[in-house]
């Protein structure tokens, strides 16, 4: 059986038919209502980021829709609800599989455009700030891109924890956007030194970059005794020269993350952390989920030039139904 799919061709996202995947052990197959749309999906389709081996090359991190057809070993889910959850590919098509450990039951408070919108980004803030960064109340943040979705989520995060939170942005629009999330300080890096600023100010503790390599001079000089420099992309290049001094005088902690190839275990104790704390939160209002726009399924390569200039404040997502 056959079904309507995107995937990346000479690298350009391209729609056409793919075959309906079958559930295996644990496994649902998801007729999809809504996916959400990252910037891995426009690194992917340009060839810089494929799917960990095994998964499906289907574009797409995190979907909402509803359950039809259950593999074996299943426990907790039948055919006809709605949920959201995050996969390692295959999002951006009529049908999905989701594992059953990376799956949540819909809230009726929640729509499926706003269900998956929140799977890979809240993932993500929550694995590089607290997993990773440890990050304690009192502390102080960066985010940078903080009007991205990942940003909006990590802003929120480190605030809900107690820590002071500045954010990059490249606009005035973008700089309220991340004041009304509660940051205590927002920069415009395109006409501001934010490590210069920051520095002024006493430095951070944990920085939260998707920019990498042009970024990592400024980071390095702003970070406070024992800081923690994550790095989640790199929009600003893959190079760049290291202040070994810098760091071993110091003590800064230098970490390289990515969500989409931890072993699913890991995946699933963070879904396990998300579910208990964040999706009361995330249905009742306390964490606002900052939708920026929804494009309809046949705009899918819409939806990706709108990501790529930059013009989102919050989160993409495509609405399949």
């Amino acid at each position: 059986m056959q079904m309507q799919a995107y995937t990346a061709v000479a690298g350009q996202l391209q729609l056409g038919l793919a075959p309906r995947p079958e559930p295996g052990p644990g496994q649902l197959l998801v007729k999809v209502a809504a996916a959400g749309v990252n910037r891995a999906d426009l690194v992917q389709v340009a060839g810089l980021y494929p799917p960990p081996p095994g998964e499906s090359s289907i574009i797409g991190l995190e979907i909402a829709g509803e359950v039809v057809a259950l593999g074996p070993q299943v426990q907790g889910f039948r055919p006809g609800q709605a949920v959201f959850g995050l996969v390692a590919g295959g999002a951006y098509a009529e049908y999905c599989l989701l594992d059953q450990s990376l799956a949540w039951l819909q809230p009726d408070t929640l729509s499926s455009i706003q269900a998956a919108s929140l799977p890979e980004v809240w993932l993500t803030a929550w694995l590089n700030l607290f997993t990773l960064g440890q990050l304690r109340p009192g502390q102080r943040a960066l985010i940078h891109a903080g009007a991205s979705g990942v940003g909006a989520a990590a802003i929120q995060l480190a605030k809900a924890q107690g820590a002071w939170v500045a954010a990059t942005a490249s606009s005035p629009a973008k700089l309220d956007f991340c004041r009304g999330l509660g940051a205590d300080c927002v920069i415009n890096y395109r006409e501001q030194d934010f490590a210069a600023e920051l520095k002024a100010m006493g430095g951070v503790d944990l920085i939260l970059d998707p920019v990498g390599g042009s970024y990592l001079a400024g980071n390095q000089r702003c970070l406070r005794l024992d800081g923690r420099l994550i790095v989640i992309g790199l929009l600003g290049g893959a190079s760049a020269e290291l202040n070994l001094g810098q760091l071993l005088v110091k003590r800064q902690q230098l970490l390289g993350s990515t969500l989409r190839s931890l072993p699913l275990a890991r995946k699933a104790e963070l879904a396990q952390a998300l579910a208990r704390e964040l999706l009361p939160q995330w249905a009742d209002g306390r964490l606002q989920l900052s939708i920026d726009r929804v494009f309809a399924w046949q705009d899918a390569p819409a939806a990706h030039a709108y990501l790529a200039q930059n013009q989102n404040l919050g989160k993409v997502v495509l609405s399949v139904d």
